[in-house]
């Protein structure tokens, strides 16, 4: 099974990377660009037959390593 998570900083948090890429694309002449936000994305292959047993080990992974859930949000996407 695929396993696809987004990770993104939670609305609040200031996006220091967001801002830098928002005032380069303004510099660029993109200047209707605004509240740009940067996250990551990690994709990996997972041995796993159920769906909802899977998206459960992913969730585990996010919470405990993927993801610092104090400042971040993530969202689990499998095929």
């Amino acid at each position: 099974m695929k396993a696809k998570v987004h990770v993104f900083l939670k609305p609040g948090v200031l996006d220091v990377q967001g801002k830098a890429v928002e005032q380069a694309l303004h510099g660029l002449g993109w200047g209707g660009v605004e509240h740009v936000r940067v996250g990551k994305t990690i994709e990996f292959d997972l041995a796993a037959g159920d769906t909802a047993a899977a998206e459960a080990e992913v969730k585990a992974m996010c919470e405990k390593l993927l993801a610092n859930t104090v400042i971040e949000s993530y969202r689990v996407e499998l095929a």
